[in-house]
């Protein structure tokens, strides 16, 4: 018998809350695109690689602990860079960059052998500190058919959900036999973990298509005897491990390739998430490589304003935006900033889907 494929093992999260009250139409927007980010965004990843790079776990009945390195081999790298590209070159209208820098990088990566792969969803990943790893590779990315894995949680950055999870996928499990096979090794998975991320059903809003799409890459391989339904399956699910047609459907239909005529690619010089609540403002120096015009997003409700100001003579001055209390409709704008100067940043929001920090990202 086969032993059990390695799974991506993402961390629980709270499900969002939502104003109540709000249409339909209008809360299944906020939930399928909660996650995504503003197209034509400039991602930015890195390796990290500094011998500070590490984390400190415990040694099994010793009560000492050790540092485990998240630092990976030039071939490890080289796979992951090669899957950024496979995504990219399906032409989407998200750009890949990497940096050295894990404080300019929204991606960050660390092959930390052990913890399992994993990424964050999507916008997710703001909320996570400088040096924090967003995404994690656990085992070899080089052997036999495991370069998937990399296409798979980049996919997860992207703002892809597992497919076996869909709703439209008319899976009946043999829950049991699920919990007892994610149990053992390779995983070792508690039953929680496998809930969230096996058996669990998402909202069709979060899904990645309106359709199972048993060969997607965010779909997981099964062995014989974990699916009762569909029939075909019951000896086992064995997804190729590629892009699939609907894959690339998805991400293209959520990030479609910018016109020739339309505007540049929006270039991050800020990439933290300024923590700011309503009606509260942050302040940041501009330091692009050039003075240029710049488009500042908000990563949130599309019913956020975003208002900018310019710092002249210790006040700040008007510069862009929205402020005259209603309600906006994709709180995007563009200002040209300068190098070295101050500006301030002001949100109001006018819903409250959420908790916590609201993410704002300028270019």
């Amino acid at each position: 018998m086969a032993m059990t494929a390695r799974y991506c093992s993402l961390a629980q999260a709270p499900a969002p809350a939502f104003a109540p009250g709000l249409a339909a139409e209008r809360l299944s927007a906020l939930v399928s695109g909660r996650r995504m980010w503003v197209n034509g965004t400039v991602l930015h990843y890195c390796f990290f690689d500094r011998d500070t790079d590490a984390s400190v776990i415990p040694v099994p009945g010793t009560g000492m602990t050790r540092r485990v390195s998240w630092a990976g081999a030039r071939e490890q790298r080289d796979v992951v860079r090669e899957c950024f590209e496979e995504w990219q070159n399906l032409g989407i209208g998200i750009t890949f960059a990497e940096v050295d820098d894990p404080s300019e990088a929204e991606l960050r990566i660390g092959f930390q052998l052990g913890a399992g792969s994993w990424s964050a969803v999507g916008r997710d990943a703001l909320p996570a500190g400088r040096h924090e790893r967003t995404m994690n590779f656990g085992w070899d990315l080089t052997a036999p058919g495991e370069r998937g894995t990399a296409l798979h949680e980049i996919g997860h950055a992207l703002g892809m959900l597992h497919e076996h999870q869909s709703p439209f996928a008319g899976i009946h499990w043999d829950d049991e036999a699920v919990y007892a096979e994610l149990a053992g090794p390779p995983n070792h998975w508690s039953r929680e973990r496998t809930h969230y991320n096996i058996l669990r059903k998402l909202d069709p809003d979060e899904v990645n298509g309106s359709a199972w799409d048993p060969h997607s890459i965010m779909e997981f391989p099964f062995s014989s005897g974990l699916v009762l339904e569909p029939e075909q399956y019951r000896a086992g699910l064995n997804p190729p491990g590629t892009l699939s047609a609907a894959d690339k459907e998805f991400v293209l239909r959520w990030y479609p390739p910018a016109h020739p005529a339309g505007p540049p690619a929006l270039v991050p010089f800020r990439s933290a998430p300024l923590g700011l609540g309503p009606g509260e403002q942050a302040d940041f120096v501009v330091d692009p490589p050039e003075t240029r015009t710049y488009t500042l997003g908000t990563f949130g409700d599309s019913d956020a304003v975003v208002v900018v100001f310019e710092e002249r003579d210790g006040e700040p001055r008007y510069l862009a935006g929205q402020d005259d209390g209603g309600t906006a409709h994709n709180a995007t704008i563009s200002a040209r900033l300068v190098k070295g100067r101050r500006y301030f940043v002001r949100v109001r929001l006018y819903s409250a889907w959420g908790s916590g920090e609201t993410a704002v990202m300028c270019w």
